[in-house]
């Protein structure tokens, strides 16, 4: 086998794990989410579905670079919203997530580095 295979092959695995990985985050946030509807609304913390969302979002991007696969920022930048973001609705501590968040996405684009 030459060189070129050997990449070729790794890749392919880093490939097929790195969708798997985006698969268990979507699996995990679907369950979360049907469970969090069926139970009572006395029974779920505020904020709960938010710091779920979060902690899944920052779970696949812990998992993705203990394997030495590429972070993805954007849902990095999203779980750490989340997470705070519920962790203050279950503390009652009221801020606008949605403007902030649109303000974090403009930033974002304008100082992304030109391709």
């Amino acid at each position: 086998m030459t060189t070129t295979e050997n990449e070729a092959g790794a890749e392919s695995v880093r490939t097929r794990l790195s969708k798997r990985l985006d698969d268990i985050g979507w699996a995990l946030f679907f369950v979360m989410t049907g469970g969090l509807w069926l139970a009572p609304n006395d029974a779920v913390p505020r904020g709960a579905w938010l710091i779920g969302a979060g902690l899944i979002m920052l779970g696949v991007n812990g998992a993705r670079s203990a394997n030495g696969l590429r972070v993805n920022r954007a849902t990095l930048v999203l779980g750490v919203l989340a997470v705070l973001g519920g962790l203050g609705d279950r503390l009652t501590f009221r801020w606008s997530l949605f403007p902030v968040l649109l303000i974090l996405i403009g930033l974002a684009i304008l100082l992304r580095p030109r391709r």
